[in-house]
């Protein structure tokens, strides 16, 4: 007759439940958009530029443009890295078609 063997005598793992592994998703960088002020550029301009491209009211441009001009820089907004990357690229574009040496960049927020 053969020998039975009890469920403790089988091993500690023998009713372990393997549980799978969640892989951790990890949010991508975000990055802020930013104006330097310059002594030539219109604030007219300026205030356009965060109303046709970053979509702010007139009173929202009006702040950030002023935070430019008093402050040095002003933030235009937090995006990706692709949407910051061409928000900048379209900012860069609209100042060097109107002659004006604004400068916008991108700094990991």
């Amino acid at each position: 007759m053969s020998e039975r063997r009890t469920d403790t005598e089988r091993g500690p793992n023998f009713d372990l439940a393997v549980e799978e592994a969640k892989p951790k998703i990890k949010e991508p960088p975000l990055y802020r958009v930013v104006l330097i002020n310059d002594d030539y550029t219109p604030m007219e301009f300026v205030v356009n530029i965060l109303e046709s491209i970053f979509g702010m009211e007139r009173t929202r441009a009006t702040q950030v443009m002023l935070e430019v001009h008093t402050k040095g820089k002003g933030v235009c907004g937090v995006y990706n890295f692709e949407i910051a990357e061409t928000k900048v690229a379209q900012v860069m574009g609209l100042a060097q078609q109107h002659q004006h040496p604004l400068l916008c960049t991108m700094e990991e927020s």
